[in-house]
């Protein structure tokens, strides 16, 4: 059963992983940049594809676990974010908005994860 809450970090996740695309293929063309902007790419994307299997766990413990990856790549995806301004390679008032949704997705996985093994723990 598909629920209305899942449906729309299904959406922000996806969302998320478009405005990392389109980040990355805005960096200056450098060694480091390239690098930085590779390892985003692929942190970034792996939101939103990891929160899908996720979603359709097949227990609430896969479900637990998925959702920690989720959280993993959502964390990382901040710390190439957090370079790139500290680097000097993007200005922090670009990457600003950016870095608000991966906080709020951050903070959303973790409340998930802790509510679902409060509910497991109660079976």
């Amino acid at each position: 059963m598909r629920n209305a809450g899942n449906w729309d970090l299904k959406k922000r996740t996806k969302a998320f992983a478009l405005r990392v695309i389109a980040l990355v293929e805005s960096l200056p063309r450098s060694r480091t940049a390239n690098v930085i902007g590779n390892q985003l790419l692929r942190s970034g994307t792996s939101v939103g594809a990891n929160y899908r299997s996720a979603c359709r766990g097949r227990s609430t413990a896969e479900f637990i676990s998925k959702m920690g990856i989720v959280e993993e790549e959502a964390d990382e995806s901040l710390f190439w974010m957090e370079l790139l301004v500290e680097s000097g390679i993007v200005k922090a008032s670009k990457l600003k908005p950016l870095m608000e949704e991966t906080n709020e997705i951050v903070a959303i996985t973790v409340s998930s994860i802790k509510t679902s093994r409060k509910r497991k723990n109660k079976k």
